[in-house]
């Protein structure tokens, strides 16, 4: 699929079709977005910008020279957009190709800030003079959208924070789930700082329309913001996690002390009971009621062995 916003007679229009390329200057187009495009289409617009657009394979590479390039009349940036799902968050390659003012995106989903600027580029056109104010917006949303997904990560946080201050199913799933959000907080952390890098380099470039420095540094300002706070968010998780570590441990040792207690409780009475099941004669074992005073004896035992750790405080 294939939008293309241009400007004809201070008016501006969209065209969904390829072939209107060929009746419409370069210099007049905004925004070529391209959303999983045919190869009819992908190989118009090449020869429409004179530059080849980047495959797929191309945009997902991680070494800074994939990320961002440039050639004699273009500039070439990828980046990846987060989509959260029911399993997490899953990372949507995007490339942006800049010849001239225009600026032609690639995309395989759809994306909600691309959708919304869509809109407000009909509303508001007088606000996009050129493909890079375009850019400046699609970040500018992008980074909105990326800060409310921390804010929700850190409310999850808070939830678990007070999950463990009322010691609510405080065990191994929960630290799992722990260790669940701390990748989460990762992969949040690592696509803003790509975001940064990518502005970074494209505001070094000489192609850069320096009218736009003062909006790019406010949303670098965001992005470093939002990096601390993910930062935060982070250490705030592993002192969740080793808090909940540390009540496992507790757990687990209350639970060996009772063993440990119960044991030292039985080891009197067994005793007595060891000595007298040996097969030799011994005091009282003729009378009646003998039984009766071993059991007052271990009684007894056991009884001292109470006080003795009540009194040393140990239970």
């Amino acid at each position: 699929m294939i939008a293309i916003f241009y400007r004809q007679k201070d008016k501006l229009l969209v065209a969904q079709s390829e072939t209107e390329l060929s009746r419409i200057k370069r210099a007049d187009v905004l925004w070529i977005d391209l959303l999983s495009p045919t190869s009819d289409e992908k190989h118009t617009v090449d020869d429409f910008l004179g530059e080849e657009i980047q495959s797929r394979a191309q945009a997902e590479e991680i070494e800074s020279s994939s990320r961002f390039s440039e050639t004699e009349n273009a500039i070439f940036a990828n980046t990846n957009f987060l989509m959260p799902g029911p399993d997490g968050y899953s990372m949507e390659a995007v490339s942006f190709i800049f010849v001239g003012g225009c600026l032609t995106t690639l995309r395989d989903v759809p994306l909600r800030s691309f959708t919304e600027l869509q809109r407000k580029v009909f509303v508001m056109p007088q606000l996009f003079p050129t493909g890079y104010s375009i850019f400046a917006s699609i970040m500018d949303q992008r980074v909105d959208l990326d800060a409310d997904m921390i804010e929700l990560m850190s409310k999850e946080i808070a939830q678990y924070g007070k999950r463990i201050n009322q010691r609510e199913d405080i065990n191994e799933d929960f630290l799992i789930d722990i260790n669940q959000l701390q990748e989460n907080t990762m992969t949040v952390r690592e696509n803003i700082v790509d975001k940064q890098r990518l502005i970074g380099n494209l505001m070094k470039s000489d192609k850069y329309p320096q009218e736009l420095q003062s909006r790019f540094n406010i949303i670098l300002q965001d992005i470093t913001s939002l990096i601390n706070h993910t930062n935060f968010s982070f250490e705030r998780l592993e002192y969740l996690q080793e808090t909940v570590v540390g009540l496992i441990n507790l757990d687990q040792n209350n639970i060996m002390k009772i063993f440990t207690l119960v044991s030292v409780l039985l080891m009197p009475p067994t005793l007595v009971t060891s000595f007298y099941g040996m097969n030799v004669p011994l005091p009282f074992m003729e009378s009646s009621w003998a039984w009766v005073g071993l059991i007052v004896f271990m009684l007894v035992t056991v009884g001292v062995v109470i006080y003795l750790f009540r009194k040393k405080k140990m239970f």
